[in-house]
């Protein structure tokens, strides 16, 4: 009889890691709850006293110095210090070519660039036919929160494997409408580079895709001093600058361009290099008042991936594009879109024609909130293609 319970007591034991597992697993499944809390909708109950206390100083409506030259410098200079340190600019791009494409009227090339002396970057580059230096657009895609593939969401891939080219095509058509934006603006002569950004695409994790881990990474590269954000901008500062060199590009007829993150990233660029002469935002501008508040049953999921921490205390996202005034900037935005609030869209797009006015350019900022969702349809593109044309000229 002992034996036998002790033998029952073994198997007791052994089971228990399971129990554990099973007991871990349904707490993962449902969220426990108490009466009191302080976070809803993921951002504090108290949000709208941070608001309050949010002035924005730097912004030009704010600004002492009535000059705008004098402001868009210190703007400037207050990004790049929340930015914080970055990796340090390579002494040469050393742009090598991994394959190539004959497509119609241009060349498509999977390259590899030497960004910083810390880290290489794949993307395609997109050559149109005929001789002379062309005008060029830095074509920065989307987050939507799919980290499997980058720069394949804007120009369309090749020379690798299948599941890559397939995902392309189904995003291409879920948010694209089925048109790679890179190629239809290489067909209308323009030099198209598109580049993965940290942890999309070749710069993902080696254990694979897993959206919730940007947050992680994001934190453990702040504990080590550095701003996963900062670096995705800083990258796009570096891969126009790399465009600039290209033999094929006209350095003063260089745009940004982008959906989404992607916008984001346009409008962060433009405010940051004076490289960026033409800008075209597709469905991402708000102010901070409308994207983090309870009222329109929304909050922002973008997370560390537009967040350079401390820089709220100094501009809003308007305050920050503004910056690229008087240059040309296009912003195209969504009524249906359900991640930017139509208020906040409005709200701006006026702060932002208030600086493009008082620069004596009001006409080089176009807004449009049309009737779409959150997207970048074929009719989207050709307002681009439009702008860019207008504001670049083709070749």
């Amino acid at each position: 009889m002992r034996n036998h319970s002790t033998h029952g007591k073994a198997r007791t034991w052994r089971s228990l890691p399971l129990l554990f597992l099973v007991w871990l697993s349904a707490l993962g499944t449902t969220a426990q709850t108490r009466s009191e809390y302080e976070f809803d909708m993921d951002i504090p109950v108290y949000a709208d006293s941070i608001q309050q206390a949010l002035t924005y100083p730097l912004a030009w409506r704010n600004y002492p110095v009535r000059d705008l030259s004098t402001w868009r410098k210190a703007a400037r200079e207050k990004i790049w210090e929340r930015m914080g340190p970055l990796a340090p600019r390579s002494r040469d791009f050393d742009m090598l070519v991994e394959a190539c494409e004959r497509r119609q009227g241009y060349e498509a090339l999977r390259i590899s660039v030497q960004l910083t002396r810390w880290y290489r970057v794949k993307g395609y580059l997109l050559l149109p036919d005929g001789k002379g230096r062309h005008p060029a657009v830095n074509l920065l895609h989307d987050h939507g929160a799919h980290l499997y593939i980058g720069k394949e969401k804007m120009i369309r891939p090749f020379a690798t494997d299948t599941a890559v080219v397939n995902d392309a095509d189904r995003w291409a058509a879920l948010l694209y409408e089925g048109q790679y934006m890179g190629d239809y603006l290489a067909r209308h002569g323009f030099v198209v580079l598109s580049m993965d950004a940290p942890l999309w695409g070749d710069r993902g994790r080696r254990e694979g895709v897993d959206r919730k881990k940007y947050d992680i990474i994001a934190g453990n590269m702040m504990m080590m001093g550095r701003n996963l954000c900062a670096q995705m901008h800083w990258d796009d500062v570096l891969g126009t600058d790399f465009l600039a060199s290209l033999p094929a590009v006209d350095s003063t007829r260089i745009a940004a361009v982008g959906c989404s993150m992607g916008a984001y990233r346009a409008w962060m660029l433009a405010a940051l290099s004076d490289r960026v002469k033409s800008t075209a935002a597709v469905c991402w501008m708000t102010t901070t008042a409308a994207q983090l508040t309870t009222r329109y049953g929304r909050r922002e999921n973008g997370g560390f991936a537009n967040c350079i921490p401390g820089l709220r205390n100094d501009l809003d996202y308007p305050d920050i594009a503004s910056i690229a005034a008087p240059r040309p900037m296009l912003l195209i935005n969504g009524t249906r879109d359900k991640l930017f609030p139509i208020p906040g869209v409005e709200a701006a797009y006026r702060l932002m024609r208030g600086v493009w006015a008082d620069a004596g350019a009001p006409d080089a900022l176009e807004t449009h909130l049309l009737d779409q969702p959150h997207e970048c349809n074929k009719a989207d593109q050709q307002l681009v293609l439009d702008f860019l044309q207008r504001t670049l000229g083709a070749h």
